[in-house]
């Protein structure tokens, strides 16, 4: 075996190969909202024929060989519900590539990629026997697309032989290279094996290869896992220092850590990376940090928080999480000095309420000050961004009802006969 592998403690584990096949009663759902549109129409077509006609369908959506099918959504799609059938698409596609004598490599290596996603290694290693037989010499991302499938698949053993293949070769052209050891950093650091990630990581180093926000990022993730938050804060220090820029899944990783160990201050530090670099965070990030800052009375900071991410070009839902999340504080404490303007902030900002709750709280503080214009104020000015739901309209009534407004009560009743609440 070649130096670079001694160097290497390869501890051998077999990870558990959990399905991803759906139950039967959500697949369609689910299989219309994560395809994208334009591949609808073949899923429907490929879920209704039978297995006998899966290619004679492929044959009638396409004449050539089409460099785009099939997308890696469609196969994913189809095969958390028929995974016979992506099967099926894989080798339809195989024999088109033979057919056309298709000798780019780029072809081989994408359908083997297309084997990781339907962790079909069997099919993978057909793809490649296929290639071999036509004369293709393997590269390396051939090679590094059949580590993926083998890891993807939970068939560690197989991926390890793969790569001593690649390190005992002669030929520079699939000799293992930067993507192929993230792969085994990026496996272990899933088992939240830190000593054999760490291991893989020294090895690529002593070959020359650069550490890039990729791998840093796997680091981060191992070391959370394992929990070992020190580690994880000195390798993420370690690539900010190294001038690399995080990605979101790395920026959210430690967002999550800091919150579990309820530490204002550093994920503050962290959010202000999200304005320099622009990066997008996801909702269930925004809620930890909403949640501890609510937690802990933090009220200055969730106003920092609503400025932080509307600098950053949130999505409207996260923006909806914060601005809410300030009004409610407010609400609960009842100051109504305070609301208001955080609400017009939020609706000038084309944002709207996303729960009934956070509606519901409003308007319990007003009617506890027994603010009643001020209530119509509010009412009047969420009427065209929300809908009021039987809910609201209820708590309106009995609280028009406590005190004493026949009025405003019976304009809230024949209201809810015109939105069909009766």
């Amino acid at each position: 075996m070649a130096a670079a592998s001694s160097r290497i403690s390869r501890p051998i584990f077999r990870p558990e190969n959990r399905s991803l096949i759906t139950e039967s009663g959500r697949r369609l759902a689910r299989l219309l909202f994560t395809t994208s549109s334009t591949d609808i129409p073949l899923l429907q077509k490929l879920l209704k024929a039978p297995l006998s006609k899966i290619g004679a369908t492929l044959d009638s959506e396409f004449t050539s060989d089409s460099a785009e099918f099939p997308s890696a959504a469609l196969l994913s799609s189809l095969n958390s519900s028929a995974p016979h059938k992506a099967n099926l698409v894989i080798e339809w596609k195989l024999d088109k590539l033979t057919e056309h004598e298709s000798k780019n490599h780029d072809r081989y290596a994408q359908l083997i990629s297309l084997c990781k996603n339907i962790r079909n290694l069997r099919i993978a290693f057909r793809v490649f026997s296929s290639m071999e037989a036509r004369g293709i010499k393997p590269t390396s991302t051939i090679f590094n697309e059949l580590i993926h499938t083998s890891l993807s698949s939970g068939n560690l053993l197989t991926a390890l032989s793969l790569f001593e293949t690649m390190e005992a070769s002669s030929i520079g052209s699939y000799k293992p290279d930067s993507d192929t050891y993230n792969a085994f950093i990026s496996a272990y650091a899933n088992l939240g094996n830190k000593n054999a990630t760490e291991s893989w990581l020294t090895a690529k180093k002593e070959l020359g290869f650069s550490v890039d926000a990729q791998t840093y990022g796997f680091l981060v993730q191992c070391c959370i896992k394992s929990k070992k938050y020190h580690d994880a804060r000195k390798y993420f220090d370690e690539m900010i220092l190294s001038g690399l820029m995080p990605n979101e899944s790395i920026i959210e990783n430690m967002i999550a850590m800091y919150c579990q160990q309820r530490n204002p201050i550093r994920v503050k530090d962290i959010l202000k990376l999200v304005v320099n670099y622009r990066l997008k965070i996801d909702r269930n990030t925004v809620k930890k940090v909403v949640d501890l800052y609510g937690g802990l009375g933090l009220v200055d900071e969730l106003e920092e928080l609503v400025l932080t991410l509307t600098e950053s070009g949130q999505t409207s839902e996260v923006l909806s999480l914060v601005h809410c999340s300030v009004i409610r504080l407010y609400a609960e404490v009842d100051r109504l000095n305070d609301v208001d303007p955080s609400m017009g902030r939020m609706l000038k900002g084309g944002i709207s309420f996303g729960c009934e709750e956070d509606v519901e709280k409003v308007i319990c503080s007003y009617f506890r000050a027994e603010a009643y214009d001020r209530l119509d104020l509010f009412l009047e000015c969420i009427r065209d961004s929300y809908e009021l739901t039987r809910s609201i309209y209820e708590l309106l009534g009995a609280g028009y009802r406590r005190a004493g407004l026949s009025e405003k009560l019976n304009a809230v009743v024949n209201e809810m006969k015109v939105a069909g609440f009766s």
